[in-house]
């Protein structure tokens, strides 16, 4: 199995526990208690005591994040990232650990995370948000309207102008997503959808219509990474880390130089050199969608296609698992999906996915699996190679 260079210097890492909180629909919560939902289920599928817990990744929650959530779930620890960067903040914040385990400065790190983001709104607890304010740089672009999904639009509307990519293969992200959750118990949506009835829709942002973007729900997950030395006692294989990278490209749109390359293209590529694997040997992709462009021009920027071709690619069936469980344009998106990808493609790994199984050619489970997340506007990335015995 490759080794990536920070382990080959220290300890191998796995994921050893993973679970999700209660998720789609859940009015009776709060995010903390998602959290502890999220974090007792990752521990008991981990076969683990507590007491190994010595490290905590929390982001989004809490005036002091992650104090608040440490305390609210009874650990005090001594290892802490509250790095947050959206929806890549959990491949970062997995980079980040796995390197501090490694090196030996913790031995397992719970990375956690739970929101109820629709219901607040139908409770009144809280407005959708337009914006995410107007002071530093972007007190020059919000007062011309320039929303986030306003940014991922313009940033589609170059992709098609420059590749010729189409609204309809745009559409087909969503018509595939959805695909997957249909076998998917846990998704939120799994009602069939196809490409007339994307573009058909509500327009929000020209060239997104309603069903280019992603879901509002409830949930929460966790993943709990550990050292080699623990794997002989948890209660599953062990799923290993084996190679991290994360760039930040931007915040203001003027200062991004090139619309049509995320940070994924850094990122992606430092993951692959690190874990020793090429893209053409990864078995299936968990990547961020909360709009259909990002899941095109992150297989670009990955290496699975030629940049440009990220349109037919996504258009050939059987030629990448990509978003198994449904992604957020259908299964679950509360906010900072980043952690749900890890899940996963770490249960793809194990042969435990609810809906769809990959399966290699010969019937086997898959080897190597990639989870990319994407946060702000394409600002910024975390890639994680993932991989079994």
């Amino acid at each position: 199995m490759p080794t990536t260079s920070r382990n080959r210097a220290g300890r191998r890492v796995a994921a050893v526990g993973i679970a999700l909180s209660d998720c789609g629909r859940v009015d009776g919560a709060t995010p903390y208690t998602l959290h502890a939902q999220a974090a007792r289920r990752a521990l008991a599928d981990s076969g683990l005591d507590r007491s190994v817990i010595d490290g905590l990744a929390s982001a989004g929650l809490g005036t002091l994040a992650p104090a608040e959530v440490a305390e609210y779930l009874g650990l005090r620890p001594r290892w802490v990232d509250s790095t947050t960067v959206g929806g890549a903040t959990w491949e970062v914040m997995a980079a980040h650990a796995a390197d501090a385990i490694a090196a030996g400065h913790t031995n397992a790190v719970l990375l956690v995370y739970g929101s109820t983001a629709r219901a607040d709104i139908r409770a009144g607890r809280r407005t959708s948000n337009l914006s995410f304010g107007a002071r530093g740089p972007l007190q020059f672009e919000v007062p011309y309207g320039h929303t986030l999904i306003a940014k991922y639009a313009m940033a589609a509307r170059r992709h098609m102008h420059t590749y010729g990519t189409t609204l309809e293969q745009l559409a087909e992200v969503a018509v595939r997503a959805r695909a997957n959750a249909a076998h998917n118990p846990e998704a939120m949506f799994r009602e069939p959808i196809t490409v007339d009835e994307v573009l058909d829709g509500p327009m929000i942002a020209d060239p997104f219509t309603k069903l280019h973007c992603c879901i509002r729900s409830d949930g929460g997950c966790a993943v709990l990474l550990a050292a080699e030395e623990y794997v002989p006692d948890t209660a599953k294989a062990p799923v290993w880390v084996l190679g991290t990278g994360e760039h930040v490209s931007h915040t203001t749109m003027s200062e991004w130089e090139d619309f049509t390359v995320s940070p994924a293209a850094v990122s992606g590529r430092l993951a692959f050199e690190r874990a020793g694997v090429r893209p053409e040997d990864v078995d299936l992709a968990e990547i961020y969608d909360a709009f259909t462009y990002m899941t095109l021009v992150t297989l670009e920027d990955l290496g699975f296609c030629a940049k440009g071709e990220g349109g037919p690619f996504v258009q050939e069936k059987g030629r990448l698992p990509v978003n198994t469980d449904g992604g957020g344009l259908s299964a679950c998106h509360p906010g900072m999906r980043g952690l749900f990808l890890l899940v996963e493609a770490v249960r793809q790994l194990r042969g435990e996915a609810p809906g769809l199984q990959v399966r290699r050619a010969d019937g086997s489970l898959p080897q190597l699996a990639v989870a990319s997340g994407t946060g702000g506007w394409f600002c910024s990335s975390g890639t994680v190679v993932l991989g079994r015995d």
